[in-house]
């Protein structure tokens, strides 16, 4: 028996800086990225139906633009009247000093520093790495939080036999599905996620969680990730 569920929805393409991690980039939305959400929302519909859930009249997003903006689409796509709570601890992986760098500045920046050598060819995508610049943060820490936060949405029992919608980042959302023990650790760099299309996770009464709907993205190369 389902507990509670969380659709985990990635923002939709957005105005992303080439060469650029994600990171805490502030733009808004391609016309793309709007189209997607509004698709997005028909399979948000979809799942709840299937999973025999409503829809939590809170829904939850990151506050950058990207996430924010596929949440509001979706929710004037499902005429939802209830509040979007955003909270900073669904961001992205931030790389502190360096947020919105281009990867070339990061890498002549840590050059400069002396830091370079020190620093793993993959850092974009090492899970574990936290750039050594002040309020960086590693892919496993920004999982970690975002894990913390679906657990302590979950933990109010308001919440129980709903379905949740949380709007965030790809690689955020891996690292708290493989910290919730919904993905291996092999998986995180295997896949990604879909365009503003949802990945339902659920707890158990036990507190297991599982993935009940939903796709992620499987890699067609195992590239360096900038989500």
């Amino acid at each position: 028996m389902t507990d509670l569920a969380f659709a985990l929805i990635r923002h939709g393409d957005y105005q992303q800086r080439d060469n650029t991690p994600s990171a805490h980039q502030p733009w808004p939305l391609t016309t793309e990225g709007q189209a997607q959400a509004v698709v997005g929302a028909a399979h948000l519909l979809d799942m709840a139906t299937m999973l025999g859930l409503p829809l939590n009249d809170f829904w939850y997003s990151s506050p950058l633009a990207r996430a924010r903006e596929t949440a509001e689409i979706m929710r004037a796509e499902l005429q939802v009247t209830g509040p979007l709570v955003c909270c900073d601890d669904l961001m992205e992986r931030g790389l502190g000093s360096a947020n919105n760098l281009s990867i070339d500045e990061v890498e002549m920046c840590l050059n400069d520093l002396g830091l370079f050598e020190d620093t793993p060819v993959d850092w974009k995508a090492n899970s574990e790495f936290r750039l050594p610049l002040p309020g960086a943060e590693s892919l496993m820490d920004a999982g970690q939080r975002v894990a913390q936060r679906l657990l302590t949405i979950a933990a109010n029992s308001e919440n129980r036999q709903t379905l949740v919608p949380v709007f965030g980042h790809g690689a955020a959302f891996r690292h708290a599905a493989y910290h919730l023990g919904v993905l291996d650790g092999k998986d995180i760099r295997r896949f990604s996620m879909h365009h503003a299309l949802p990945v339902v996770i659920a707890q158990s009464a036990d507190g297991k969680w599982t993935q009940r709907a939903g796709e992620w993205k499987e890699r067609t190369r195992q590239t360096d990730f900038t989500d």
